[in-house]
């Protein structure tokens, strides 16, 4: 019967909520540290491959991780539909670098970690995720705090990739998903630039982030969409949030897409497509009614720290 042998000795347990858990059997560890800034594993799974752990959240697997990055990144880049600078807010792993790296119009890429020790540990266990891209010689990499950083920027980008760590109260993103930090990631963007953002789980039980992070981008740009994927090794699909200026398309041509895909493009994609990128774009009834219906954003005043306790609702 499935699921009726347990070969496991050690196990991360995922609370999806205060009640549902999704475990995940390791089979070896890595290596675990805890840096400045939050407690990290890189651990072997059976089901998934290898694993970045944060603060005991699963952050990517090798095995599903495109389900995730690419959607993550190339819907922001399609729309700009020419992107030759792009700036990349977290994404230790070095996949959402990766995927940018895919665009033969990429002239100029800069990454803002916090954590060095994560990035190093990423490049030296997950190759896998980051393919060496970070000694792409376009690559810029930085290790600080973005919020703090984003002040000496005076380039203007394309795209910018907010790919940032779920903003617990004790970690270190819970600013990056203010106003504030959003007003300043739009000031940083060339006319037409377009953001995209890691927007948290899209799960009826858990929709109330990205519905309130759905609001705050809604009173700093002109157009959002949001969207989402389903991502097995995270129990739930996740939420995505596109943010611009100009006016965001939901109803896409896919064979417009395929064609600039094909020319401005490496390709190489598992996941997305003309098609695909129709698809996901959909944002179901339920979604858009919790959105239409959220009256709270996030500021620096009152930021959301409240995303492992209040999760519900």
């Amino acid at each position: 019967m499935a699921g009726s042998q347990i070969n496991a000795d050690l196990w991360l347990s995922d609370y999806l909520t205060p009640w549902d858990l999704y475990a995940h059997g390791i089979t070896r560890i890595l290596t675990c540290k805890q840096t400045p800034y939050q407690q990290m594993y890189v651990v072997e799974t059976d089901t998934y491959g290898k694993a970045l752990v944060l603060d005991g959240k699963l952050q990517s697997t090798t095995g599903d991780e495109f389900l995730y990055h690419e959607p993550l990144v190339h819907p922001a880049m399609i729309y700009q539909g020419e992107p030759r600078t792009v700036l990349i807010l977290g994404g230790g792993e070095g996949a959402t670098l990766r995927e940018v790296l895919r665009w033969k119009t990429v002239e100029k890429v800069m990454m803002i970690d916090i954590d060095g020790e994560v990035v190093e540990a990423c490049r030296q266990y997950l190759p896998e995720m980051n393919a060496n891209t970070f000694d792409d010689p376009r690559v810029e990499l930085i290790i600080g705090d973005a919020f703090e950083y984003l002040n000496k920027i005076k380039h203007p980008w394309d795209v910018i990739i907010s790919d940032l760590s779920e903003p617990v109260e004790s970690g270190p993103s819970f600013r990056l998903f203010t106003q504030e930090y959003y007003q300043q990631l739009r000031d940083l963007l060339t006319p037409g630039g377009v953001l995209g953002v890691q927007a948290g789980s899209t799960s009826v039980l858990r929709i109330k982030f990205h519905a309130r992070l759905a609001k705050t981008l809604s009173q700093v740009f002109s157009s959002i969409h949001p969207y989402s994927s389903h991502v097995p090794s995270f129990g739930e699909a996740w939420g995505f949030i596109l943010a611009s200026e100009n006016e965001i398309n939901p109803q896409p041509n896919p064979e417009e897409i395929e064609r600039l895909l094909a020319e401005k493009t490496t390709q190489e994609f598992k996941m997305l497509d003309g098609i695909t990128l129709l698809g996901i774009l959909q944002t179901p009834a339920h979604i858009r009614t919790r959105i239409a219906n959220e009256t709270q954003t996030y500021t620096l005043a009152k930021p959301p720290t409240d995303f492992e306790q209040n999760l519900l609702g």
